[in-house]
């Protein structure tokens, strides 16, 4: 497979001393992933954040091998990674769709509404701006996946929209991320407890 497209970096795992195995969500291709040489090195440092939209080089050398990827800083998030709220939002929703997804799937509206999400959390003065699209991206993620999920009422107040999230809750767990998942409901925990802080 050798592609070269946009891509949201959702998640990367360190590979030997200095590699990086990253997957990565791009709109015509799906998820995909390739190792990042260099990867946990000091030059990639700020491009390997979960979040970060990237211009993807992926190439296949061989049909047995993961491919080779390249990645270059197109749109940076990193640094509201320092931010508890919003940090643990981009944790969630990158780990949630790195783990919901199978590889080499073309979702168009996943992409453009992750990344839109993620604009929302990026921008929104306070998180009751973009708590509203978390909603919709969880439900949106349980339909095109097959698991129901109808048009979410998230247009309620603060507290009418953690009780969409709390309604959300089993549905992900127990259909999108049954298994050996559940380190990923561990950060959406964390987000709901930071989000009931502001209630």
């Amino acid at each position: 497979m050798n592609l070269r497209a946009p891509a949201i970096l959702l998640a990367s795992r360190q590979q030997g001393e200095t590699g990086a195995i990253a997957r990565l969500l791009t709109a015509e291709h799906g998820l995909v992933a390739g190792y990042v040489a260099g990867g946990r090195g000091r030059q990639m440092r700020a491009v390997m954040v979960p979040g970060n939209r990237v211009a993807l080089d992926l190439a296949t050398r061989a049909a047995s091998q993961l491919p080779f990827a390249k990645l270059e800083l197109e749109h940076s998030r990193a640094a509201l990674m320092t931010e508890p709220l919003p940090a643990a939002a981009i944790q969630w929703v990158c780990g949630l769709t790195a783990a919901a997804l199978p590889e080499r799937n073309p979702y168009h509206g996943i992409f453009e509404s992750l990344d839109g999400l993620l604009d929302a959390i990026a921008l929104a003065p306070s998180a009751r701006g973009w708590v509203s699209g978390l909603i919709a991206y969880e439900t949106m993620l349980l339909r095109e996946l097959g698991y129901g999920g109808g048009r979410p009422d998230n247009a309620g107040d603060f507290p009418a929209q953690m009780a969409a999230l709390a309604a959300l809750e089993r549905p992900l767990a127990h259909s999108l991320l049954a298994g050996a998942r559940g380190d990923v409901m561990a950060a959406r925990k964390l987000l709901i407890e930071r989000l009931q802080r502001m209630a």
